[in-house]
C-alpha cells in the first residue's frame, strides 16, 4: 500500500528533480499526478519509465491525495499549500513563505527529522533555504559533539537557485563573450555572471545583508540551535549546478581536526572527501546529481579558541531542495502516515 503523491510545479527545475528522486529511491507511490500552471498545461514530464501530462494546478482537487510536493514561487505557494492542506493533503513546501512560521516545522531529516510530528497545526512542513540545508547536515554532528558557539560561512552559490532563466544568462553571456555582436547584458542578475562573482543574493535589508544571508541565520537557528550565533556572506558564482561554503566553526570545546573528521564520516547524508593533495577535495562539478553533502579541507583554526574549517558542497537541487523535499516524505511515512 503505497502513497497518493502530487508533485506542484513538475515542469520546473526542481520539480523535474522532485520526480526523479521519487522514483530513484523508489518512494511507495501508488498514484502521482504532475501539475503545473494553466500556460504549462499538458507539458509532459518524465518519472522512472513513465511519461506524466502536466495537470492545471488551477482545477485540481487535493481531497483525497496524501502528500504534496510544492515547488513553486512564494505568491503561488500562498494560494494554492492551503487549499491543498485544508483538503487533507500534507504539504511539503520548497518555497521560503512557511519557513519561519511558529506553526510549520522547518526540517532537514538528519537534523531534526522528529519535527515531521509538528505538521498537524497547518499540515504544512517546510523545506529550508538550499544553502542552510547543507550547512546544517554538516554541522549537526560537529555540535552534537561540542556545542558550536558561532558560524562564519561564505557561500559561493550556483545560478541553478535562481532558476532556468539564470542558467541560460549564464550560458548565453559566456557564448557572447566570444561571439562579437552576441554579447548579452544581465538581466536577470544585476551584473554580468559570465566569468564573475556577484555579492548579493536576494533583497537587500535595513542592516546592510542580504534575505539569503538573514534565512541562514534564522533557518539554523530554528532547525538547530537558537543559541547558535551565525553570520553570513552570500555570493552567486558563474557555476550551473552545485552550492559551496567555505564554513568557519567556533566551538565550546576542543574538537581535534582528525576527530571531526570521523565524526563527519560517520554522519548521516555526508561524504568526506579530504586529502591534502592535488585534487583531494570535492568542487561543484562533482558533486552534481550526487544526494550526498561532501566535506573537504577539514583543518584547525588557530585564530580562534576551539575553531576548525571546513570546505562543503552538495548539488542545490537536489539536497537543497528535491532531495530534502522526499526525505521529509519519507520520514512522514515512517512516523507519521504509516504505509508503503
Amino acid at each position: 500500500m503505497g502513497y497518493k503523491v502530487v508533485v506542484v510545479g513538475a515542469t520546473g527545475n526542481v520539480g523535474r528533480e522532485m520526480l526523479n528522486i521519487l522514483d530513484e529511491r523508489k518512494f511507495p507511490i501508488d498514484e502521482i499526478a504532475a501539475l503545473a500552471s494553466r500556460r504549462s498545461l499538458g507539458t509532459e514530464v518524465s518519472f522512472g519509465d513513465k511519461t506524466l501530462k502536466t495537470k492545471d494546478l488551477e482545477q485540481f482537487d487535493f481531497t483525497g491525495w496524501d502528500i504534496a510536493l510544492f515547488a513553486i514561487g512564494s505568491e503561488a505557494t500562498k494560494e494554492y499549500a492551503p487549499k491543498a492542506a485544508a483538503a487533507g493533503c500534507i504539504v511539503i513546501d520548497n518555497s521560503s513563505l512557511y519557513r519561519m512560521d511558529p506553526d510549520v516545522p522547518l526540517v532537514v531529516p538528519e537534523v531534526n527529522a522528529d519535527a515531521v510530528l509538528g505538521y498537524a497545526k497547518k499540515n504544512i512542513i517546510a523545506n529550508p533555504n538550499c544553502s542552510t540545508a547543507q550547512m546544517v547536515v554538516a554541522l549537526k554532528p560537529l555540535h552534537d559533539r561540542a556545542k558550536i558557539k558561532r558560524v562564519v560561512v561564505s557561500t559561493y552559490q550556483s545560478v541553478s537557485g535562481t532558476g532556468k532563466d539564470a542558467i541560460d544568462e549564464l550560458w548565453n553571456q559566456t557564448k557572447g563573450m566570444y561571439v562579437p555582436g552576441q554579447e548579452v547584458a544581465p538581466s536577470v542578475y544585476p551584473r554580468q555572471i559570465a566569468f564573475n562573482v556577484i555579492p548579493h543574493i536576494d533583497v537587500f535589508m535595513e542592516d546592510g545583508g542580504t534575505k539569503e544571508e538573514w534565512k541562514m541565520v534564522v533557518e539554523t537557528k530554528k532547525i538547530l540551535d537558537p543559541a547558535i550565533k551565525l553570520t553570513a556572506t552570500c555570493v552567486r558564482v558563474p557555476v550551473f549546478v552545485g552550492h559551496s561554503e567555505a564554513i568557519n566553526i567556533e566551538f565550546e570545546e576542543f574538537l581535534d581536526e582528525e576527530e571531526a573528521r570521523e565524526i563527519l564520516r560517520e554522519a548521516p547524508g555526508i561524504m568526506v572527501v579530504d586529502k591534502r593533495e592535488d585534487g583531494g577535495y570535492v568542487t561543484p562539478v562533482e558533486c552534481v546529481g550526487d544526494f550526498a553533502t561532501f566535506i573537504s579541507r577539514i583543518r584547525q583554526d588557530s585564530t580562534v579558541e576551539n575553531g576548525l574549517n571546513l570546505w562543503c558542497v552538495s548539488d542545490n537541487l537536489r539536497k537543497g531542495a528535491a532531495l530534502n523535499a522526499v526525505q521529509i516524505a519519507e520520514a512522514l511515512g515512517q512516523k507519521v502516515l504509516k504505509k508503503g
